[in-house]
């Protein structure tokens, strides 16, 4: 696989504990450092999936109204809390 080197600089106590881990788990500081970044990658790539789906929904008119969520969460501090809002 072909790669491309990234310069980044980092506060010291995060690249302490960089390779702190890089000891722990006998990989290098670049596993890591690649491990972080793809896994941060796929957290921001299922965020926007996830917006994009939001604002789908919005856009179809499939919300539920601001007052019926506040009168529900409103109501479960009651011995007789209302039905989750549809």
């Amino acid at each position: 696989m072909e790669t491309k080197v990234l310069t980044a600089h980092v506060p010291l106590p995060l690249a302490e504990k960089v390779d702190e881990m890089a000891a722990r788990l006998e990989r290098s500081r670049g596993w890591i450092v690649k491990q972080a970044l793809a896994a941060w990658i796929a957290q921001e790539e299922e965020r926007r999936r996830l917006t994009l789906e939001a604002l789908a929904d919005v856009d179809a008119g499939r919300v539920v109204d601001h007052k019926a969520v506040q009168a529900w969460a409103d109501s479960l501090d009651t011995d007789d809390p209302l039905p989750v809002p549809h």
